[in-house]
């Protein structure tokens, strides 16, 4: 099949960007709710209208791509189902409520930017997920943020940049994996090589963070207020919090995630019905405790929305959760997006678009840059970020290969692009997920995910000024050091 015109190619996706940003301004509150999704499909029927009319493409390759890309979406699919559970019986149960109501008096306004981002990257690290940090711990931060006066948008930021950086350090981490796997690196050679431009992104995060916190209107929202009213709400209690060790436990033992967020989910409704019998019998709309409210309760916290009165509307719209069905748009989002993704490879518009980038390479610089911008774009295209670590890995592999460098370079850049800015792209399953947890639009929290969009500028700036593996003799490469090259 006769390869697009790099032209033609970008039709598509210049369609798509062109119609999110008209979603996006007229749906500000609702681009999820179905405008996104018609944008998505539109430029997913340009793709296929113009494979199909100027290059000959038969229906059923795209046919045959759309349901394996779909089929192999269906545990993330699961994943986003779990979590809406478990995140409303967080909320539910009193565990939110509960570090809510202590971390507002521990912590300081000022310096509660970077105290998030610290917190979020290192539950990330020993858990290895950012989608869990966001979805358990993530919550709680954005309440406390919001009783502090920092504005939801720069807690999400501080939130998503820790557990991002957690998520990319930890050898328990799923994108980690792949990335290394790959790009054919050692596992921990690859996480050292990162240190070399996730630390410096890191540090400059948190400074950042430090600067914005105390720039912010840092003063406390009637924070007694807050107290009585998640007080009244709930039963607070320490022994909520043995829900996150629990599930702490489970990551550490390295349960897979369907399991480890499941048990939390059941685990978080046996804390409800010992600690908030009172809140699950008001969920369920019932006026006494029973039997009967209590099942209905439990039911209604995990698979749709549910309010409690607190005497205060902003924690009543705090503790609001939205259940598994809180996730559909979500989910109708991800299944659109996986559709573009796989016409666009099957068309091999992509193809045309990469080859591009190889053509401009001509230096280390400019081989680590193409693979960055290849990442990014793999994040616009494929809507899924371990579609676009596989694609980028894939297709740059040879081409590393050839000009001698160890696959850590690879796997580094393709880390710093793909894995960390598909959480800024509002139709990724990322941006999309952390969207709907975090109840922030991506491009409202986008400009304050500092670690996110240094990442890929640090990787660039890093190969520039020659912290890379010089290229080495094939017969010598698998036997030195990950870094013996780096000055």
């Amino acid at each position: 099949m006769k390869l697009p015109h790099p032209l033609v190619a970008a039709i598509p996706l210049a369609v798509l960007i062109l119609l999110i940003l008209l979603v996006i301004r007229l749906f500000p509150d609702d681009a999820l709710s179905g405008a996104s999704q018609v944008a998505l499909m539109t430029a997913t029927a340009v793709c296929v209208a113009l494979s199909m009319t100027l290059y000959g493409v038969e229906w059923s390759r795209f046919e045959k791509l759309i349901k394996q890309t779909v089929g192999d979406a269906a545990v993330s699919i699961l994943i986003l189902l779990l979590i809406g559970m478990m995140s409303s019986a967080w909320m539910i149960s009193g565990v939110v409520p509960t570090l809510i109501y202590y971390g507002i008096q521990w912590m300081s306004p000022l310096f509660f930017l970077p105290c998030a981002c610290v917190i979020a990257s290192v539950i990330s690290l020993v858990t290895g997920t950012s989608w869990t940090t966001i979805a358990t711990i993530g919550i709680a931060l954005m309440g406390i943020g919001d009783a502090l006066g920092i504005p939801s948008a720069y807690t999400a930021g501080a939130v998503i940049s820790g557990a991002y950086f957690g998520d990319k350090m930890s050898p328990m981490s799923d994108t980690t994996v792949l990335a290394s796997s790959v790009a054919g690196a050692d596992l921990f050679a690859h996480i050292r090589y990162m240190m070399y431009t996730t630390v410096p992104s890191i540090l400059i995060s948190l400074l950042l963070y430090l600067l914005l916190g105390f720039s912010a209107d840092g003063e406390v929202v009637e924070v007694t207020s807050y107290l009585e009213g998640l007080s009244r709400g709930f039963h607070i209690s320490l022994w909520t919090l043995l829900v996150p060790l629990f599930t702490g436990f489970l990551i550490y033992k390295k349960t897979p995630s369907l399991i480890t967020l499941l048990l939390s989910a059941l685990s978080a409704c046996l804390c409800a019905l010992l600690l908030q019998p009172e809140v699950l019998t008001q969920v369920a709309g019932e006026s006494q405790v029973s039997a009967k409210s209590l099942f209905m309760g439990l039911m209604t916290t995990c698979y749709t929305h549910t309010g409690i009165d607190t005497g205060f509307p902003a924690i009543n719209d705090l503790v609001a959760t939205r259940g598994m069905v809180g996730m559909l748009d979500t989910i109708w989002l991800i299944l659109c997006a996986m559709c573009f993704g796989a016409c666009m490879v099957a068309s091999d518009m992509l193809k045309s678009l990469t080859h591009l980038l190889l053509r401009a390479i001509r230096s280390t610089t400019s081989l680590v840059c193409s693979t960055v911008a290849s990442g990014v774009l793999l994040n616009l295209v494929m809507g899924d970020q371990f579609l676009s670590i596989i694609m980028n890995a894939s297709m740059f592999r040879e081409e590393y290969h050839e000009r001698g460098y160890r696959p850590e370079l690879l796997s580094r850049s393709t880390e710093d692009s793909a894995t960390v800015t598909s959480v800024l792209v509002p139709w990724t399953a990322c941006g999309m997920t952390q969207s709907t947890v975090l109840g922030i639009p991506t491009l409202v929290y986008l400009p304050f995910c500092f670690f996110n969009l240094i990442s890929p500028l640090m990787s660039c700036l890093v190969a520039l000024l020659g912290f890379v593996p010089q290229p080495a003799d094939t017969s010598i490469r698998s036997s030195a050091t990950p870094l013996e090259a780096c000055p």
